[in-house]
């Protein structure tokens, strides 16, 4: 593979955009410097977003560690589009790599990432997501997270096989892609890569999964922390789809149309009673499925009761803040 090298010689750039992740920033760094990669021919620009935390200081000392290869940088308007843009227009790479930084990389991540993209015709590339929790609740949400059943046909969370997709987690962009489709969405607090992906088919591009790329992202480890996380994620994709149609899938509003069909329902059974049997079977066949993949899933039988209360809090709680985001005028 040959790839160009700017007059700086960096060939990547590697944008993390940060806000109070003092529990995973480190990981993240020095799973980034640990690539199989050329460092000299690397840069990170870590955009952090005001954070309270001690993510800035774990930071600096990487900064210092590598002055040459890792820089810090404020984003005074905190959201990770914002970061993107100006990580983008602070690199020189050929290449930008967007990592998420409450998640690991595989050594091997950032070359596979440039020689996929170099090796086909796509404008952004990207791999596997591996789910991983800590403790009790954090394992089994894991679990959840990597199922069919938890996240419908989400390809690069359910180990999809190699192919061109509708989007992938964070992504592998050459430079001229933006030139070409413009930058992130800084509207959007959330969904950002959705819409760009989307941008970029929807204007005759391509998006590709390489299943032999992979990263691990930790996912949120306590009910309070998995409510919060799927109610913003549900409402956003509500505004998300207000702000710029077509760029959400059909799935990310299945569980919308499962919670509204059990407020819905009773209220047509008072008026026609006959549809009580298609109620039974709707919550008959919910409760079926989720006990099946409770049991395929679990790792011991103390798990099976928890992934059984887990996948109704995460679908339940992602279609109240599509709810509620659907209510919202703006």
């Amino acid at each position: 593979m040959t790839v160009k090298i700017n007059e700086n010689g960096i060939v990547v750039s590697v944008i993390v955009p940060m806000r109070n992740e003092e529990d995973y920033i480190e990981k993240c760094l020095q799973s980034i410097l640990s690539q199989d990669f050329p460092i000299d021919k690397l840069e990170v620009i870590v955009v952090d977003g005001l954070s309270k935390d001690k993510s800035q200081e774990i930071t600096n000392c990487y900064v210092e560690k590598y002055p040459n290869t890792v820089r810090l940088i404020e984003n005074a308007n905190k959201t990770a589009p914002y970061a993107m843009n100006i990580g983008i227009e602070k690199s020189v790479g050929k290449y930008i790599v967007r990592l998420d930084a409450h998640s690991e990389y595989a050594s091997d991540y950032i070359s596979k990432c440039i020689a996929t993209i170099e090796e086909t015709d796509a404008d952004n590339v990207g791999g596997l997501l591996i789910t991983r929790g800590v403790g009790f609740i954090g394992e089994a949400f894991a679990k959840v997270l990597s199922s069919k059943f938890g996240v419908g046909d989400s390809g690069f969370r359910t180990n999809a096989s190699s192919g061109y997709v509708d989007t992938v987690p964070f992504g592998t962009y050459k430079r001229e892609t933006f030139e070409k489709y413009g930058f992130y969405d800084t509207r959007l607090t959330r969904n950002q890569d959705n819409e760009l992906n989307y941008r970029i088919r929807k204007n005759g591009g391509k998006i590709y999964l390489n299943s032999n790329i992979k990263l691990i992202y930790f996912c949120r480890n306590t009910i309070p922390d998995i409510l919060r996380q799927s109610f913003e994620n549900g409402k956003w994709n509500i505004i998300t789809t207000k702000l710029c149609p077509g760029a959400m899938s059909l799935r990310h509003f299945v569980p919308l149309g499962f919670l509204l069909s059990l407020i819905i329902m009773p209220v047509m059974i008072f008026f026609l009673p006959i549809l009580i049997w298609l109620f039974a079977a709707e919550l008959g066949l919910y409760l079926i499925l989720n006990l099946l993949f409770s049991f395929k899933l679990a790792s011991g039988i103390s798990q099976i009761p928890i992934l059984f209360v887990l996948f109704p809090v995460l679908h339940l709680s992602y279609g109240f803040g599509s709810l509620v985001g659907l209510l919202k005028r703006k």
